[in-house]
């Protein structure tokens, strides 16, 4: 039977006898998040994790962490042409480094909400140099909004190699501790295979915009 987390009586982000997201990010090797909204406050709570995960040497090996963030705002008109299924109102390769920039620009926004203090600061740091040695990978899902809740936690074990934890709960400090959620654990392996394949598809698709430079 799943664990029902609703941050009331089981917290999402520590569990019951650490049985929470936190817990299993420790012991997995590199995971994926997708999520409609995410904030520095949010990435706080599991970026120690993260920097412990291994960075793969050589290509085609995934980053140890994978942010997909479907509820972005877009930044103009030429990039909404670009969402729609005429092929020929595809950016060229100058048009789509600006998308890159303006796309960014709005996620910035999004990212450091709220007045900064120290504690914000040296996280966001921290985040920088995550993103520049390749340890985190953030793309913009911007086929169509996208209000999804996953985490996947990759593991060595050859019998649930995945747990994957599906609800409502946002990257940002109120929907990992501060407000009611729900969220359940899954722990069966075929289900969670099917999860990952979901994520996967999304990651993939060409409107999925990397912004981790920017």
């Amino acid at each position: 039977m799943p664990t029902v987390f609703d941050n009331i009586e089981t917290p999402f982000l520590d569990g019951e006898d650490g049985n929470g997201l936190k817990q299993a990010l420790k012991l997995a090797f590199r995971g994926d998040f997708c999520v409609g909204y995410f904030n520095l406050r949010g990435w706080r709570c599991i970026d120690t994790v993260v920097n412990e995960w291994p960075i793969p040497v050589g290509n085609g090996s995934p980053p140890p962490a994978r942010l997909l963030v479907g509820m972005q705002r877009m930044p103009h008109d030429q990039l909404r042409s670009w969402l729609t299924d005429d092929p020929e109102k595809a950016p060229d390769n100058k048009q789509l480094t600006t998308l890159r920039k303006d796309a960014a620009a709005e996620f910035r926004k999004q990212l450091t909400i709220g007045n900064p203090t120290d504690a914000d600061e040296a996280g966001l740091q921290r985040l920088v140099k995550q993103l520049k040695s390749g340890r985190l990978t953030v793309k913009l899902f911007l086929k169509h909004t996208l209000h999804a809740k996953l985490y996947l936690a990759h593991r060595t074990d050859p019998i649930n190699p995945i747990i994957a934890y599906l609800g409502s709960s946002n990257l940002t400090l109120s929907g990992l501790k501060g407000q009611g959620e729900l969220n359940i654990d899954v722990l069966d392996k075929d289900a969670a295979k099917k999860l990952h394949g979901w994520f996967e598809d999304r990651w993939d698709d060409s409107r999925c915009l990397d912004i981790t430079q920017e």
